[in-house]
């Protein structure tokens, strides 16, 4: 998958001059002008490599169980927590940032960015970066991830202005709805081991919302046996921070 279509790579340039100004304002380390111009929904290589990554917008529910988890099999991952979730969870994303996990950028409130002026995109970027680092006390990744993954050229250009690469993901387990939505872990670990690809960004989520219902993370559960299965059939849990070296 190419990280720019041909639309826009013509106007990187102008992003390019104008990434160091903005980004200043931001505070964000921006993005290699390669991961820009598109969104990023598979790593791009042959090799048999997965990368996790974890959506956290409701509780914390879940997170201490996937932190041992990924301790236990000395396995990578990214988060991406909305702000709001960062100033209701401080704690949590301390947890996660010194469990030595990298902190993404999933905006403010979780909006639909397809329905928001570039203005309002920006407040959202903006807003969720400077609570995320509050609350960790980390430096956030040059990562963005759009809610409900809803992108268009113009909100992937916003984001994009403001240092952000949009990562997005190959598949998502579906875990996050829950049992009264027919879902189980056995289906979350199947859909993840069906979707294995080399490069194959996968998608998961800490904590529960209104339709997964109360204390149920699936995804939690899950993960073991999608880390052991990756591994079984040749695959290799990567960082998605290595993208910033290439």
């Amino acid at each position: 998958m190419p990280f720019r279509s041909a639309p826009e790579a013509g106007r990187l340039g102008t992003v390019a001059a104008a990434l160091l100004a903005l980004t200043a304002l931001l505070g964000v380390a921006p993005a290699p002008e390669p991961l820009l111009g598109s969104e990023i929904r598979r790593i791009p290589t042959e090799e048999r490599v997965l990368a996790l990554t974890f959506n956290a917008a409701w509780n914390e529910t879940g997170l201490d169980t996937v932190l041992a988890v990924l301790r236990d099999r000395a396995a990578p991952a990214v988060f991406f927590p909305t702000g709001d979730f960062a100033d209701h969870h401080p704690n949590a994303l301390r947890a996660v940032a010194a469990a030595g996990h990298g902190l993404g950028n999933h905006s403010y409130s979780h909006p639909d960015f397809t329905a928001l002026t570039p203005e309002q995109a920006r407040s959202e970027v903006r807003r969720a970066d400077t609570a995320i680092r509050r609350a960790s006390g980390a430096e956030p990744l040059p990562f963005f991830r759009f809610p409900y993954s809803a992108t268009s050229p113009q909100a992937v250009a916003t984001v994009n202005g403001l240092g952000y690469a949009d990562l997005e993901f190959t598949a998502d387990t579906k875990g996050y709805l829950g049992p009264s939505h027919g879902m189980t872990a056995d289906r979350a670990v199947q859909r993840a081991l069906d979707a294995l690809t080399p490069g194959a960004v996968l998608q998961l989520h800490v904590g529960t919302g209104e339709e997964s219902g109360p204390d149920t993370c699936l995804d939690a559960e899950a993960l073991p046996r999608i880390i052991d299965g990756a591994r079984a059939r040749g695959y290799r849990i990567i960082d998605l921070r290595s993208l910033l070296n290439r």
